[in-house]
């Protein structure tokens, strides 16, 4: 028996409806993977950063600095941030090598005494993290201090990846970190938010094809983050949630 014509136009339509909302559905960024940077973005970890770093100065008769001139000394790793904060004239390698080696000793000691979440953060990954969405970090902090400050601002947090500053290793902007979480976590680059609050974030993001989100709570100004392109700006964590059902 031949099946009418009728029936034949409505399943045609059916057919079509639900071609047209796979295609919408495959068309829509999908986004399985939340990169973020820590200093700036998750903590606000400039009290400790300035603290230990005028400590080991002044140890040395040199001038200290203040907390606004740290926020523009952070974002490039340890080793810049020493060496941005001493003498010009004396930013040997050796030296810079000592201070380093020192900072480090007593930031780590020191790491969580004025360091804080950003308000809304904690939420935020909670949500994430209840939505299905891997988490990960990528800092230019030295490995060992990233652990220990994600272990102790956040131990709720099912991380996929923490991958700080590690010998050989190029940093941020280099997008060999983000890429490494990326292929570890299984994801692609087309499905990855990159979320941080400095130029060297959306650097980062562009160079390994991901998503930039900046955020303008942190470090750095608004204007880096407009000079950057970053794709979304946002002033408040919970905007992150709106970037992702767009």
């Amino acid at each position: 028996m031949g099946v009418s014509s009728t029936k034949l136009q409505k399943l045609a339509e059916i057919i079509t409806i639900r071609a047209l909302f796979w295609y919408l559905c495959t068309a829509m960024n999908t986004y399985t993977l939340a990169i973020f940077d820590l200093d700036g973005t998750l903590l606000n970890t400039i009290g400790d950063l300035s603290v230990c770093c005028n400590h080991i100065l002044a140890q040395e008769g040199l001038p200290t600095h203040t907390y606004e001139q740290y926020c523009n000394f952070v974002g490039n790793g340890v080793k810049r941030l020493v060496e941005r904060s001493i003498p010009e004239e004396l930013r040997s390698t050796e030296y810079v090598e000592m201070m380093r080696r020192r900072f480090v000793a007593y930031y780590y000691e020191h790491i969580d005494t004025h360091t804080t979440t950003y308000d809304g953060i904690s939420e935020l990954l909670a949500e994430l993290q209840q939505r299905g969405i891997m988490l990960a970090v990528a800092s230019n902090k030295f490995q060992a201090g990233v652990e220990r400050l994600i272990q102790r601002f956040f131990p709720d947090i099912e991380w996929q990846v923490v991958l700080g500053g590690r010998e050989g290793v190029p940093a941020k902007p280099s997008p060999d970190i983000a890429l490494e979480i990326i292929e570890k976590c299984g994801a692609k680059p087309s499905e990855t938010l990159f979320i941080g609050d400095s130029g060297v974030d959306i650097q980062t993001a562009y160079a390994a094809g991901a998503t930039s989100v900046g955020c303008a709570w942190g470090f750095r100004s608004l204007d880096e983050l407009l000079e950057n392109r970053a794709h979304h700006i946002v002033h408040h964590p919970s905007e992150i949630i709106e970037v992702i059902r767009k």
